[in-house]
């Protein structure tokens, strides 16, 4: 008589929880009770627990039961400048005392007096500065995370900024996506010659950063204060021949056309957006480009003009979300603050503002076969909270309802 194979076992099985797939069209995607079994890092078998095949459950090493928690997918922010050195409280009081952000930006200060920090810092500190806040996402669901160059504008402070971010990803247990944002603002050293910093940009940055596998994606702060658009597609056109994705700060003070220019080259994302026409909507659409909402940033800068959340809608646009964390206009480090505010000022539902950070927010990094949602296959990668049902999530602000974070199967928080 043939012998039957034994089933590989299990390495770990997640049993007695409530998970939310964020997989399918119905709000959550609402498994309970459900099973979840993982090995090598990746979900085998989720569902309705009653249906666990019999040599699952008996082949598994280790067996975690959750007594009703909710799992979801590991959250995922998708848009931070985490990386950096200093603090800009002053201006924070300058703009309570009248000043604009455009005034601060146009005095000196804004962005470039981070990059003067940033260019202070050795190596080693703005590493210390940064892992904090690193772990302070951690431990509030995050499993996957964007990070941003753009305080260093010159070859030597971007590369060191880069390779900050590449050690965060290799000594934390978080997904941690590079991209290059040499065109943040134009350095003091270039005043009056714009173009010649694009050369700079285009001409040796990307090309070295590319080579050396610093950055997988490329973005640029199309805006008055900061690139034409002109400038951006020169640096887009230089980015794709390179093999790296775009992505675009777009439509954030004013209008400047910069959501068809993002579509245009099949941007992965265009971020803040609250002054995009319809036109952009429309070219945003067509290209599958995801919005990403940061409510961070418009709340701290007492923004009034709204983005266009239902054309978004209406257009089948994913709307990612993401803590825009950055010493200047959104120093944050909470995910679930963010969905608490894209609620109250955006007017998004709880089940949209949990998307925004996960199936969404890995849309937004090109990442959504890989994480994103609960499903066979995925990288088990998940958030564990006490709560009695998903709305808290956005609903209690400052809250800590976080009580464990999976990574590839494995406990880290």
């Amino acid at each position: 008589m043939d012998a039957r194979p034994v089933p590989p076992p299990i390495d770990r099985l997640w049993l007695d929880c409530r998970a939310a797939t964020m997989a399918d069209s119905t709000p959550y995607g609402i498994i309970e009770p459900a099973a979840i079994a993982v090995k090598d890092g990746h979900i085998v078998w989720i569902g309705p627990q009653r249906q666990l095949p019999p040599h699952v459950a008996a082949n598994a090493k280790s067996v975690n039961r959750l007594n009703g928690k909710w799992v979801t997918p590991g959250l995922i922010d998708c848009h931070t400048h985490l990386v950096y050195a200093g603090n800009r409280a002053r201006e924070f009081e300058m703009r309570l005392n009248g000043a604009t952000y455009e005034e601060i930006a146009r005095g000196g200060g804004g962005i470039m007096s981070t990059v003067n920090a940033v260019r202070s810092a050795t190596q080693e500190e703005l590493y210390r500065a940064s892992a904090p806040r690193l772990q302070a996402l951690q431990a509030e669901g995050v499993t996957s995370v964007e990070i941003k160059s753009g305080y260093g504008l010159d070859t030597a402070n971007e590369r060191k900024m880069l390779e900050v971010i590449r050690r965060l990803g290799q000594e934390f247990k978080v997904t941690v996506s590079p991209t290059f944002l040499g065109a943040h603002t134009l350095p003091p050293e270039y005043a009056g010659r714009a173009d010649e910093y694009v050369r700079l940009v285009t001409e040796e940055m990307i090309p070295a950063f590319a080579a050396a596998h610093l950055a997988s994606a490329v973005d640029v702060f199309c805006e008055r204060i900061a690139f034409t658009r002109a400038q951006t597609e020169t640096i887009f056109s230089t980015a794709t021949r390179h093999g790296l994705r775009v992505k675009l700060h777009a439509e954030q003070l004013s209008d400047q056309d910069g959501c068809t220019l993002a579509a245009r080259y099949n941007a992965l994302s265009a971020d803040h957006l609250e002054f995009a026409s319809p036109a952009g909507v429309s070219a945003m659409a067509d290209a599958g480009t995801v919005a990403v909402l940061l409510p961070g940033a418009f709340y701290f800068l007492k923004e009034t003009h709204q983005p266009p959340i239902d054309r978004f809608r209406r257009a089948g646009i994913p709307m990612a979300l993401a803590t825009d964390c950055n010493p200047g206009t959104s120093p944050t480090t909470s995910p679930l603050l963010m969905m608490n505010l894209a609620c109250i000022l955006f007017g998004l539902t709880p089940a949209e503002a949990l998307a925004g950070f996960t199936i969404h927010a890995a849309k937004a990094l090109g990442m959504e076969m890989t994480v994103g949602s609960l499903e066979i296959g995925k990288m088990a990668d998940f958030a564990i909270w006490e709560v009695d049902q998903l709305a808290e999530l956005a609903y209690a602000m400052g809250g800590r309802p976080c009580r464990s974070v999976v990574k590839r199967g494995a406990i880290v928080f």
